[in-house]
C-alpha cells in the first residue's frame, strides 16, 4: 500500500504557512488600500451619507490640476469657480434645489491646497401632487398593479429623482417581461416649482397589445434529430413572448456541449397577429473528441486522465463516453452510453461499466463494476434518480487477508444545486441524499442498508470576502459483519474534500492491529473564510472536523485548521492548503492541493 501524506510534512510548510498568513492578513488590512496624498485635497462639510458620496465624486480633483506634483494656479482657479454648480447638481436627485455653498482656499505648504466647501442643503423639494396610472390591455396584470401599489414616492415625501427613475425603469421593464413588447410612456415627466419647495409627478404608461411566440426555425444542427434539438427550447408557439425564455434557450443550447455558436433572433418586424417568429441559428462543435488531461492532487498523486467523447452517436443525439485514468494512487478506465430524454434536457437514462484499482494507507481495492440510472430533472436545479449497480469487488483493508463482496446495489439520489458560475461562484449551494442497500435474496453476499448526505453552501459577504460551510453524513446498518462490506460501502475520513491536516481515507475505526479499517458511520464539517484578490486569486482560512465511527455514543473527531491560496481558472480553482492537526498528542502539517469545489 502507497503512504499518501508524509507526516509530519517537510520543514518548509511552515515557512509557507507564515508566508501565507502574513499575506492573508496583509492583504486584508485597510493598510494595503491606502492611495498617495495629492497636493489638491476638497473637504467637505454639511452633508452625509449618499449626498456626501454623490457630491465626492462631482468633485474628483482632476489629474490636469498637478503636473509632476507642481499646482496650475490657473486650473485650480477653474475647477474653485465650477464647485457650486457640480454640488447643486450632485444635490438635484436628492431633492435639494436650492443649496447654499461656500469655498475657501487655504495654502498650508508650499504646492499643497486644502479646498474647504461648506454646504447648507436648504430645505428639500417635497411631492405635492402624484399621477402614476396604467393603460392599455395590460393595466390589470397583477405584476404591473403591484409595482404602482410599491410606488416609493407618496404626496409628502422629500422628491428622489433616484427612486422616481428606479420605478420608470422597473414598470417598463416588467411590460416587457410579460410580453407587451409596444409598452410605453405616454407621459413621464417631473415638474419643479422651486420657490414654493414642491413638485408634481406625472407617470403614465400605455402597455399596448401583448405578444405571442410564432414560428420557430432552426437553422443548422442537420445532424441532429429535429425532436432532439426542439427539446433545448424553453418555449413554444403560443406561449408569452419573453426575452429571458429566448436568452435560456440560447444558454441551452452552449451549455449541451453540441454547439459552439448559438444565435436566437426574434423577428418583431414580421410579427403578424403579434405572433413574433423565431429564427435559431446553430454552429456545431466537432461531435466527437479526445482530449487528454495531466493533473495533481494530494489524494491521489500525479495523474494522467484521457477522455473520448461522441455528443451525437449514430446522429441520434445519444452520448458515448470512455475514460482512463492513471494515478499514483488510482486507476481506472470506464465507459457509458447516454440516452437523453426526448423531453427535458437534464433527464436522461445512462449505462455504464468500468473497472477500478485504488491502493492507499488504509486498504486496496479492485473493483469491476455495470450500473443502468434513470435520472429525471424536476426544475430549478433538483435532479432525482433510481439505479442499479452491479459490482464484484476484491480487497484488502488493514493487515487483514484479502476477501472478495458480490453485490447486486439499487438505490435513489436526490440533489439539488444552484450557483452563477462553476469557475468562480460568489455564493451557492448544493445539497445531496442517497439511499441504498442489498440483501441476500437479491444475490449479495451480505445485507446491508445506507443513508449518505452531503450539503455545501457558500456565503457572499461585504470586503470581498466569502465563508463557504460543507458536511458530510453517512449512516449504515448491516445484517453481517462490518468485515465482509467492501472499502467502497466503508466510511473514511481524511484528505483534501474531508477532515485537511489527516492523509486521504487515514481516519476511521482501528483494528486490534491498530489499522484503521473504516467505519459504519461518518460525520465531517468544514467552515472556510475566503478573501478574494484581484481577479484570479484568493487567500483563505479554514478549519474542518470528523471522523468515521461505528456506534453513536463513541465518536472522536479529528480537527484540522489552516490556512490556503486559491488560483482561479476557467476549470475551476487550484487550491493549495497547509493545514495542521488540532488537539492531536502530536500535531503534523500537511500540504493538500485540488482543483475544483467538489459540488
Amino acid at each position: 500500500m502507497r503512504e499518501r501524506c508524509a507526516n509530519p510534512i517537510f520543514d518548509s510548510s511552515r515557512l509557507l504557512l507564515v508566508t501565507v498568513c502574513s499575506a492573508f492578513f496583509l492583504l486584508c488590512s485597510p493598510f494595503a488600500l491606502v492611495r498617495a496624498a495629492t497636493p489638491v485635497t476638497v473637504d467637505i462639510q454639511g452633508v452625509r451619507a449618499e449626498m456626501l458620496e454623490n457630491v465626492e465624486a462631482a468633485l474628483r480633483v482632476p489629474e490636469a490640476l498637478a503636473r509632476e506634483g507642481k499646482v496650475d494656479s490657473r486650473w485650480l482657479a477653474r475647477f474653485r469657480r465650477q464647485i457650486p454648480e457640480k454640488v447643486r447638481q450632485a444635490l438635484a436627485p436628492f431633492g435639494y434645489f436650492q443649496p447654499d455653498i461656500e469655498t475657501d482656499l487655504e495654502n498650508p505648504a508650499p504646492d499643497e491646497y486644502r479646498l474647504l466647501v461648506r454646504i447648507n442643503p436648504g430645505a428639500p423639494v417635497r411631492v405635492e401632487k402624484i399621477n402614476v396610472v396604467l393603460t392599455g390591455p395590460g393595466a390589470e396584470q397583477p405584476a404591473l398593479q403591484d409595482l404602482l401599489a410599491a410606488f416609493p414616492l407618496q404626496k409628502g415625501d422629500v422628491l428622489r429623482q433616484s427612486l422616481y427613475d428606479q420605478t420608470k425603469g422597473a414598470l417598463k421593464a416588467r411590460a416587457l417581461d410579460l410580453g407587451y413588447l409596444d409598452a410605453d410612456f405616454t407621459a413621464h415627466a417631473i415638474r419643479v416649482n422651486r420657490v414654493q419647495g414642491t413638485a408634481a409627478i406625472d407617470l403614465a404608461l400605455d402597455t399596448g397589445p401583448r405578444f405571442h411566440f410564432g414560428a420557430i426555425d432552426i437553422a443548422g444542427g442537420e445532424n441532429y434529430p429535429r425532436r432532439f434539438l426542439r427539446r433545448y427550447l424553453a418555449f413554444a408557439p403560443d406561449d408569452v413572448f419573453s426575452f429571458a425564455k429566448l436568452g435560456q434557450t440560447q444558454l441551452n443550447f452552449l451549455d449541451s456541449d453540441r454547439f459552439q455558436g448559438v444565435v436566437v433572433t426574434p423577428r418583431e418586424e414580421e410579427a403578424v397577429d403579434h405572433r413574433v417568429p423565431v429564427t435559431i441559428l446553430l454552429t456545431p462543435s466537432l461531435p466527437k473528441r479526445l482530449r487528454p488531461g495531466i493533473g495533481y492532487a494530494t489524494d491521489t498523486g500525479a495523474r494522467f486522465t484521457l477522455r473520448y467523447k461522441d455528443v451525437n452517436a449514430f446522429q441520434l443525439g445519444h452520448e458515448i463516453v470512455a475514460d482512463l485514468l492513471i494515478a499514483e494512487a488510482q486507476q481506472s478506465i470506464g465507459a457509458g452510453y447516454i440516452v437523453p430524454s426526448r423531453k427535458n434536457i437534464d433527464s436522461l437514462t445512462a449505462f455504464r461499466v468500468g473497472y477500478d484499482d485504488e491502493d492507499v494507507d488504509t486498504y486496496e481495492s479492485r473493483t469491476y463494476f455495470a450500473e443502468v440510472e434513470r435520472r429525471r430533472s424536476f426544475g430549478g436545479g433538483k435532479l432525482g434518480s433510481v439505479y442499479l449497480r452491479v459490482l464484484q469487488e476484491s480487497y484488502t483493508v488493514g493487515k487483514d487477508s484479502s476477501d472478495s463482496s458480490f453485490l447486486v446495489l439499487p438505490g435513489l439520489r436526490y440533489s439539488r444545486r444552484g450557483y452563477g458560475s462553476s469557475a468562480r461562484p460568489e455564493k451557492g449551494y448544493f445539497y445531496s441524499l442517497e439511499t441504498r442497500g442489498t440483501h441476500q435474496a437479491l444475490g449479495s453476499d451480505t445485507g446491508l442498508l445506507q443513508l449518505v448526505g452531503a450539503a455545501n453552501q457558500l456565503f457572499s459577504l461585504p470586503g470581498r470576502f466569502s465563508f463557504f460551510v460543507r458536511g458530510q453524513a453517512g449512516w449504515t446498518i448491516q445484517s453481517e459483519p462490518l468485515r465482509d462490506i467492501p472499502p467502497s460501502l466503508r466510511f473514511f475520513a481524511g484528505g483534501d474534500k474531508s477532515v485537511r491536516g489527516y492523509a486521504y481515507e487515514s481516519l476511521g475505526p482501528e483494528n486490534e492491529d491498530g489499522d484503521v479499517i473504516g467505519g459504519k458511520n461518518l460525520l465531517v464539517g468544514s467552515v472556510e473564510l475566503e478573501r478574494a484578490l484581484w481577479d484570479d486569486w484568493g487567500v483563505a482560512a479554514f478549519y474542518d472536523a470528523g471522523n468515521a465511527f461505528n456506534d453513536f455514543g463513541d465518536i472522536t473527531f479529528h480537527q484540522g485548521a489552516g490556512l490556503g491560496v486559491r488560483w482561479y481558472t476557467p476549470v475551476g480553482p487550484v487550491k493549495i492548503d497547509v493545514a495542521r492537526q488540532v488537539g492531536a498528542p502530536d500535531p503534523s502539517f500537511c500540504l493538500h492541493i485540488s482543483i475544483g469545489f467538489g459540488w
